[in-house]
Order: structure tokens, then C-alpha cells, then sequence
């Protein structure tokens, strides 16, 4: 690894997504970036765990609503309370991209910044991080800013797309790319399209930057972003920290970083990722790490069935029973006290009925 560059980096995890399509398991109060949906590790944790030999918990920021701020602590607990920031309204990437540059600025001077996210799945680590220093070696040098697309393997109507222009060259092997715009979630057609012409790449929402240009970039685009939230960054660290936070963010504009920023700037780049990703954005993603039976059902805890194919069964306990009878094709999801049916094809479905009765 470049010594300079690493001692140059510092990495932000956004960290504040509510996660309700994965009710019952995920509840406002434990979304999913902190279940453990693939081993004793929480999504949270793996992602920090892919920081190791990259930066140290110094270097590590993470973003988070404001009440979720005790479960950041307790499953990082080598992380610095003092690198944990809670945001007391949920005003979207836009706000958290702008805290996270100007907190970098304060405390780092003008570092290399990496933001991520919090609750995807990634692999293998090592492919990981070289293709974010490759975007970083860049960054560090030249005023860019980056974005990672991932190489579709199938047309996936869950994911937004990067349309890339002409390859800029190619860094520790990894190819760079012109972005020319952002596509939003595709219909199945359309997605097939943009997967056959070789020229789309699945957004995965993860960026690269040198805290100056973006900087430059929200003070030309969110304005009064950066100067509310810079007001309240002078007292990081400071007894009146929470209360200016609050005072800063209440009358924000909740935008994404992508909308507001991304599709509007002029220099922007992409690296052509080919690690394994999945933004895990439903229970049917779970499929692939489930253990599969004779009948085709994906499952984790204990199944018993009899004529039952094609479903997809999550106990939150190992040990915990289910039994399935001449059904096809249902989620079926065992967490406390809670239990969730449905067909796979409504499964999207969960997140307006969580919304609708406000479920936890």
C-alpha cells in the first residue's frame, strides 16, 4: 500500500438507513445494518471489519441517526466515541456527506475521503480495497470525484445505474471510466438493454474524494448546506456540540448526494468494481446465502416440510422450527415475538405495510 496515501485516508460509514424490508427481523429501533443476516457479524461490523490494514479506527467516521448512536458504540467498540456522530434528523445523504467533508476538513486538514456504506454485502476484502485505493491514488492527486460501479453479472431491476463514457486509464488493474449519468432503477427490458451493451454499471451508492473538491462542489450546489452545517462543525467536540447539530440540520433540505451533487457535477469518474456486491435490499437477496434443500427452499434455522418447494424460511434463532405444508413460493420469517408471511412476489410489499401501521 502507498504509506503517504494511507496516511492521507480517513473513512466515513453511513450508517442511518431505517432497512424496513427487512421487518420483522429489522424494526426502527434495529434496522439492518445491525443483524447479523450472515454469521455472528453484523452488517455494520462486516464493514468495518473491511477497513483492517486500511486505516486505523482513528481514521474511521461513522454517520448515523442520532438513536442509534449506543448501537454503533456497542458493536464497534474499538471505534473512538468521539468519531460516532448521531444526526438528529434524517435529511438524507446530501446533509451527511456535508457533515462528514466538513468534520474531515476540521480534524484531518484535506484527506482522501472514502465514503461507504454500512449495509451491503462485499467480497472478497482484499479486491475490495484495492479498488478503492486505486480510486483514491487519483482522487489524492487530481480534483475528481469518484464513484464505484460494479460489473452487472444479470439485469437487476433493484439497483440504479452508471452509464460510463470512455475508459481514463487503469490503475493496480483496475479500470477507470468517465461517468456520463446516472439511470434510476430500471424496468426489466430496460435493464437487460443496459446489461447487454456492455456500457452500464450497477450504482452502488459508495464514493471517493478529496475533501477540497467536494467541498467545492456543495458550495456550489448546497450552498446552504455547507453553511449551516459549517456553523455547527466550529463546536465538534465542544459541551455544545448536540445543540448546534440540531440547530443545523432541522432546516435542511433532505436530498441525496447523487441527485443534488453526483448528476450535476462536472468531473466525475467511476472505477469498474469487480468485487461481490449486493446492497441486501430484501429478504428474497437472502437467497444466494441461505442453505438450500432438496425442494428448492432457502433456509436458516430448522425446516420441516412436506410438498413444500421454492420458499424462503429466516428463523432469527437457529434452533427455532418451522413447518411447511403444500406451499410454494412464500417468505416465512420467525424474530421474537413476530412473524411475517407472504409470497415472494409481494414481498417488496413490507415496507408500505411497516410504514402504514407503524410497525416495530
Amino acid at each position: 500500500m502507498n504509506q503517504e496515501l494511507s496516511q492521507n485516508l480517513i473513512v466515513v460509514i453511513m450508517a442511518g438507513g431505517a432497512g424496513t424490508r427487512f421487518w420483522p427481523l429489522s424494526t426502527r429501533s434495529r434496522p439492518k445494518q445491525f443483524l447479523r443476516l450472515f454469521g455472528d457479524r453484523s452488517l455494520l461490523q462486516m464493514s468495518f471489519d473491511r477497513l483492517d490494514g486500511l486505516v486505523p479506527p482513528e481514521r474511521v467516521l461513522v454517520l448515523t441517526n442520532e438513536d442509534f448512536v449506543p448501537l454503533v458504540r456497542e458493536q464497534l467498540p474499538a471505534l473512538p466515541h468521539e468519531n460516532i456522530f448521531g444526526e438528529p434528523y434524517r435529511r438524507d445523504t446530501g446533509a451527511a456527506v456535508t457533515l462528514a467533508a466538513l468534520l474531515a476538513e476540521k480534524r484531518f486538514g484535506n484527506p482522501v475521503i472514502a465514503t461507504l456504506t454500512a449495509d451491503h454485502l462485499i467480497g472478497p476484502v482484499d479486491l475490495f480495497q484495492k479498488t478503492l485505493l486505486s480510486a483514491a491514488e487519483r482522487a489524492a492527486s487530481e480534483p475528481v470525484l469518484y464513484t464505484f460501479g460494479v460489473r452487472p453479472d444479470y439485469p437487476a431491476t433493484a439497483y440504479g445505474y452508471l452509464e460510463i463514457g470512455e475508459q481514463v486509464g487503469r490503475r493496480a488493474g483496475i479500470e477507470h471510466y468517465r461517468l456520463r449519468q446516472f439511470k434510476e432503477k430500471p424496468d426489466r427490458a430496460t435493464a437487460a438493454g443496459y446489461v447487454d451493451s456492455g456500457n452500464f454499471l450497477w450504482n452502488s451508492g459508495m464514493f471517493v474524494w478529496r475533501t477540497d473538491v467536494i467541498l467545492r462542489e456543495l458550495e456550489l450546489l448546497l450552498p446552504e448546506h455547507v453553511r449551516m452545517l459549517r456553523t455547527a462543525v466550529e463546536q465538534d467536540r465542544a459541551p455544545g456540540w448536540p445543540e448546534a447539530l440540531a440547530a443545523a440540520f432541522e432546516p435542511l433540505q433532505a436530498i441525496s448526494i447523487d441527485f443534488a451533487v453526483m448528476e450535476k457535477a462536472r468531473e466525475v469518474y467511476c472505477v469498474a468494481a469487480t468485487f461481490e456486491w449486493s446492497d441486501v435490499g430484501g429478504w428474497l437477496a437472502l437467497s444466494d446465502h441461505l442453505r438450500t434443500d432438496d425442494s428448492g427452499n432457502h433456509v436458516r434455522g430448522r425446516l420441516y416440510e412436506l410438498d413444500a418447494y421454492d420458499n424462503l424460511v429466516f428463523c432469527e434463532e437457529e434452533g427455532e422450527r418451522v413447518v411447511l405444508v403444500g406451499v410454494e413460493g412464500l417468505v416465512v420469517v420467525h424474530s421474537g415475538d413476530r412473524i411475517l408471511v407472504t409470497r415472494k412476489d409481494r414481498a417488496e410489499d413490507i415496507k408500505k405495510l411497516v410504514k402504514e401501521h407503524e410497525l416495530d
